[in-house]
């Protein structure tokens, strides 16, 4: 069996992936667009979807005319407080995995589209934080998913070579910008079906599915 076939460390996103957090995102973005009278649908919204506001807002320029990152960054928080919102619901199944590759001895860090202190919080609140060699958040990279950055980051912190590293991951442009790092990418259907994650390695409905270190082989990055 080819050696490439088992991995040797592991980078996971956060939102989706470890928790599933998108129910409160979608619904946060929602009535910050509602506040500013920005009329939205589901496929917009639905391009948040593990990826950095900002490089969303920087794409869509007309969304929100004049509103500047420490506005947009208050606004979001002040919305973020309201109980109304949905609850962040934890996935047993991905921190059972956690704690799976722990034993096994093989390393892991974190590489997500949020900000740093909701990392912290969530993995705090997890139980897992110990458990993790680094994290690489939006505040680490100058371009967010689905570009490859944050992910040979995580290759660095590692320290292992990107075809040894498998990428976990819940949404289009979290597998894109695995694949782009030219890592392989197990896409989980937390949030979204399986013909949306295609491009991944391997798809499964909870991380407990997968037979680590055994990991399909990465195809050629793309970028």
């Amino acid at each position: 069996m080819p050696e490439t076939d088992f991995a040797l460390a592991a980078l996971f996103d956060l939102d989706g992936t470890l928790v599933n957090s998108e129910p409160r995102s979608l619904a946060t973005w929602s009535r910050l667009l509602d506040a500013h009278g920005v009329a939205y649908d589901d496929e917009l919204l639905r391009r948040f979807m593990g990826r950095r506001g900002l490089d969303v807002l920087n794409e869509h320029p007309h969304l929100l005319p004049g509103l500047t990152l420490d506005d947009l960054v208050a606004q979001l928080r002040e919305i973020a407080a309201s109980p109304e919102l949905p609850p962040v619901q934890y996935l047993p199944e991905s921190v059972a995995f956690l704690h799976q590759l722990h034993a096994h001895g093989s390393p892991f860090a974190l590489v997500t589209s949020a900000g740093p202190d909701w990392a912290k919080k969530a993995l705090t609140d997890l139980g897992v934080r110990e458990l993790f060699k680094g994290l690489v958040t939006a505040a680490d990279v100058t371009e967010g998913k689905p570009a490859p950055h944050g992910y040979l980051q995580g290759a660095d912190i590692l320290g292992h070579a990107p075809e040894h590293i498998v990428v976990f991951e819940d949404t289009p442009a979290g597998v894109a910008a695995g694949k782009n790092a030219g890592m392989r990418v197990v896409g989980v259907t937390t949030t979204h079906p399986p013909d949306a994650l295609a491009d991944a390695d391997l798809i499964v409905d909870h991380l407990t599915e997968v037979n680590w270190p055994r990991i399909a082989p990465a195809t050629t990055p793309t970028t």
